[in-house]
């Protein structure tokens, strides 16, 4: 019996499970996740789950985390401050790839270096330059990022650069050519960017992580979930944090198929920040050859082809202000649930509540509360002055805004502050609406109905409330959430299809369909497969949204944890790659590998073969660092020739190497 204790830590819940090779799960259990010491979430969610398995800890041989919280950071636009050091590059590539607004204000330098297409030097590295720009940085900063032009044909410029940030300033710095061999340097610096940015993240992730397993006496080796739905061992994660993006739901899509036991579908799971939904063919979830796309930036990561949306069960509820009949607008930043806020810290939270609901009218900011996400003091370097001034006086404790702002232009700073992870906001969301309805009882269902009751008597541009009571409004906010998740879903199969998905599922016919609008011309719409909807609100929301679809709604049994059952059923996998160039005719080399420098052949085939021992080798040594037990290779070679006054002439060469197997456990 092989045991297994898989974790998924998502944005409101950390959810555990046991899992048996033969007997499949065999306990779970749920915790919240709690975002200023994430040991806590996850040492509740051990602990339960052991107790209600009555399995031994030194039984468990394997321990595997999969997580939302990179995603999650990405779609809300959270992350530590970096520094981001672009070698050979100019300003304007910053223009490009969307790197200017991912850098987001954060400091950037640009030094002399970087290689050609050929992997030669095209200009020397200023090594002086990048030491003095630093130096300034140390206490501003979080972590680095450096991208050096054609790095992934000759990453010699970024290892010294990260030789010497790493001297100089001890902060954690991420080189390009370490997470792509794929050319684009704008969109490898942007991938760079956000890896460096997630960091301190992980870093807390994978810390409390080990931290409770020592407290529970658990010794397996632990493991992490990637976004193409492999595992690598805790040390490899941290230094590569941005593979770690749609981990959670890549570990779903497994789980998905493992649970529903069906091999086609289209997977959407529902969290408190996301739903994310992708596609399962013939039992294999489909790859993005194009990078995985999160946050509206789209990085270089492998990565599951997955659509990741700003709506989920925690989603902020607003509505389109100065509009006569107002619709009801979900997400796409997650607030803490009323619900949850009364249910942490007590009483306080719905004596604010009756307070507001006490005044005769409306006030700016009623039914929403702030306070500190307890995140480490170094993570809040570099705020303005005005940041700083509202920062100091946030507490652990939650204030609601109408007597914490002292301005209008107030509010916009704090929303700054939530966006860098230092505060959280807690307002009106669809999981209180679901408390208010009796869907949900989990937390303080008293706090969700005034929550509700203050949305409800804001007014419409006719001067009305929104609604007569907390019922009416807390049914549209949850019909909402099926509407939008039956068109999420809609735009997600058009886009595999081929077709503009957001604006096809927008249109008037599809929107007819969805309405069941009766006319002369009857328009319907369906899907060729089921929906497995996952997620702890999945039963309240996908039986609609197939309904709307047309389509069989599976939600199986485990659904709630299905991100944990596929964190633990997944192997390691690590890819290794390089380039064959010709700098001149009837000389081969190998660019992309700093093990490779200086070996030249007169033959393609020979450097080929070169490369794939190379490609072997190192891909056979980070399977090991990343956890694999026995290893297997496998090649595949491109090389494209073309015939050219009757004589082959060789064009371009690639060797990619796979290495995987199963994680390496303790017994």
């Amino acid at each position: 019996m092989t045991l297994s204790l898989g974790i998924d830590t998502g944005g409101t819940y950390t959810d555990a499970v046991i899992h048996d090779e033969t007997r499949g799960v065999i306990a779970k259990a749920k915790a919240l996740t709690t975002r200023h010491d994430l040991s806590i979430g996850l040492g509740e969610a051990m602990d339960a789950v052991l107790g209600a398995s009555a399995v031994v800890p030194r039984d468990i041989g394997l321990v595997s985390i999969s997580t939302t919280l990179a995603t999650n950071a990405l779609v809300e636009g959270q992350g530590g401050r970096i520094g981001l050091v672009m070698i050979g590059f100019s300003e304007s590539d910053l223009d490009k790839a969307g790197l200017r607004e991912a850098v987001s204000g954060d400091p950037v330098i640009f030094i002399s270096g970087g290689h050609d297409a050929h992997g030669r030097q095209a200009a020397e590295f200023d090594r002086m330059a990048l030491e003095n720009a630093i130096d300034g940085l140390a206490g501003e900063v979080s972590a680095f990022a450096v991208a050096g032009y054609f790095a992934v044909r000759n990453p010699e410029h970024e290892i010294a650069a990260c030789e010497a940030i790493r001297a100089r300033t001890g902060l954690p710095v991420t080189a390009s050519h370490e997470l792509t061999a794929k050319l684009d340097g704008p969109r490898r610096a942007l991938t760079t960017v956000l890896n460096a940015r997630l960091i301190s993240m992980i870093d807390r992730l994978i810390d409390a992580a080990e931290a409770r397993m020592a407290a529970s006496g658990l010794s397996a080796p632990l493991m992490v979930v990637r976004g193409d739905g492999s595992l690598v061992s805790a040390g490899f994660a941290r230094s590569r944090p941005i593979e770690t993006i749609l981990s959670g739901p890549a570990a779903s899509l497994v789980g998905a198929n493992h649970l529903a036991g069906e091999d086609n579908a289209i997977v959407s799971d529902i969290g408190g920040t996301t739903t994310d939904i992708a596609i399962l063919d013939g039992g294999r979830p489909r790859i993005d050859p194009q990078g995985a796309t999160v946050g509206g930036y789209r990085t270089m990561v492998d990565a599951v082809a997955m659509r990741t949306f700003g709506l989920g069960g925690d989603s902020e509820v607003s509505i389109d202000d100065g509009a006569l009949k107002p619709a009801i607008r979900l997400g796409p930043r997650r607030l803490v649930p009323l619900s949850l806020l009364a249910h942490q810290h007590g009483a306080g939270v719905v004596a604010e509540l009756d307070r507001q609901m006490r005044a005769s009218f409306p006030v700016r900011n009623e039914g929403r509360f702030a306070l500190r996400a307890g995140v480490p003091d170094r993570l809040a370097a570099g705020l303005s002055r005005s940041e700083a001034d509202l920062y100091s006086r946030l507490t652990d404790t939650p204030q609601p805004l109408d007597r914490l702002l002292k301005a209008t232009a107030e509010l916009a700073t704090l929303n700054r502050l939530s966006a860098r992870g230092l505060v959280l906001i807690a307002g009106f969301t669809p999981s209180d609406a679901q408390h208010v309805l009796g869907r949900f009882t989990h937390w303080n269902g008293d706090a969700a109905r005034k929550g509700a009751s203050l949305f409800a008597r804001r007014k419409d541009g006719y001067g009305n409330p929104l609604a007569p009571d907390p019922e009416t409004i807390s049914g549209r906010v949850v019909d909402r959430l099926i509407r939008l998740s039956a068109e999420r879903v809609l735009e997600t199969a058009l886009c595999e299809d081929g077709l503009d998905g957001a604006a096809t599922a927008l249109s008037p016919l599809a929107q007819r369909a969805l309405d069941r609008k009766p006319g002369i011309a009857q328009i319907a719409l369906t899907l060729d497969r089921p929906i497995i909807g996952l997620g702890a609100g999945a039963g309240a929301c996908y039986p609609g949204a197939g309904n709307l679809l047309a389509t069989r709604a599976i939600i199986p049994d485990h659904a709630d944890v299905a991100n944990a059952v596929g964190a633990v059923v997944g192997q390691v996998r690590v890819t290794v790659s390089a380039e064959i160039v010709q700098p001149v005719e009837g000389r081969f080399e190998i660019a992309g590998q700093a093990e490779a420098a200086g070996l030249a052949f007169s033959e393609a085939d020979a450097a080929l073969d070169a490369a794939e021992r190379l490609c072997g080798d190192i891909a056979a040594a980070k399977a090991l660092e990343a956890g694999a037990g026995e290893i297997t290779l496998s090649t595949a070679r491109d090389l494209k020739m073309a015939e050219i006054e009757g004589r082959d002439q060789f064009v371009s060469a690639s060797v990619t190497v796979t290495a995987g197997g199963r994680p390496a456990t303790a017994h």
